[in-house]
């Protein structure tokens, strides 16, 4: 395998209905090294509850002695989205509690229509995330204006920081967009920052956002092939259990997240 069976990490909505500090808990309980975090609520997860660590100084402590008394990092930050109205200052506070919390990314979502004006505001956003030593990936995802990874790749190769901005690669987003293992294997040195897990059927289903956000599948429940994806990944890239399944919100946390990172590693045959 390309990296240790340690360097897993737990995204938020896998374990949608924690608050960051329980959601730091259920990695370490997990033994996950990492987390990816909504560092807000998102109307579009209801059942995130509420905290706030942009306007609570005493929270931003708090959970950061919390990520370091686990052995817990923050690999990567929500949520950043970017549209023909975005102003890449308005971010900072948010660049901020990040950089406190330990980030190495932040996480991207392109939405603007227009690609002269989209290039410029990425590029802004990419200026101001470095001046808080925050790398910058961007997730394509084919309802955004960065479908593709061939369009992620190509956004983030106008930028040319590579091992700085690049991109954020979602198994099921790669399926979804038509994408291949071979294209991953053969992008640019340096632009591949981190990567997602979970199963799906390779014929998808009629909703594929809410399949993303709230229905994927654990791995060895479908039929993608996680062992061969890790592989093309570059060698230490880490790597996410992104495996929303609302469906299952009434079993406790710790289940859950242990269904969906247990799965994982059995799958990579790191268990």
């Amino acid at each position: 395998m390309n990296i240790p069976p340690s360097r897993l990490s737990l995204d938020h909505i896998t374990a949608v209905d924690a608050t960051p500090r329980q959601l730091a808990e259920a990695a370490a309980g997990a033994g996950c090294a990492g987390i990816c975090l909504f560092m807000e609520p998102m109307a579009v997860l209801p059942a995130m509850p509420p905290f706030d660590l942009y306007g609570d100084q005493q929270a931003r402590r708090e959970l950061a002695r919390c990520l370091a008394d686990l052995g817990v990092s923050l690999d990567l930050a929500y949520p950043f989205t970017l549209t023909g109205r975005s102003d890449p200052a308005s971010f900072d506070a948010a660049f901020e509690t990040a950089a406190e919390l330990g980030a190495g990314l932040v996480n991207v979502l392109a939405y603007d229509r227009n690609p002269v004006r989209r290039l410029d505001i990425f590029g802004r956003f990419c200026d101001r995330a470095a001046r808080f030593d925050l790398g910058v990936a961007v997730e394509f995802y084919p309802p955004s204006q960065i479908g593709s990874l061939a369009a992620a790749l190509a956004l983030v190769g106008a930028i040319d920081r590579p091992g700085q901005v690049g991109v954020n690669v979602d198994i099921l987003h790669l399926m979804r967009s038509g994408g291949t293992l071979a294209e991953l294997t053969a992008a640019p040195a340096g632009y591949i920052l981190y990567g997602q897990l979970c199963d799906g059927m390779l014929v998808a289903g009629e909703d594929i956002e809410h399949e993303a956000s709230s229905a994927r599948l654990l791995a060895g429940e479908g039929q993608f092939d996680l062992v061969s994806f890790v592989a093309a990944l570059p060698p230490q890239t880490p790597i996410s259990v992104e495996i929303p399944r609302d469906h299952a919100l009434g079993q406790p946390r710790e289940r859950r997240v242990a269904d969906a990172v247990d799965g994982v590693r059995a799958a990579l045959g790191w268990s």
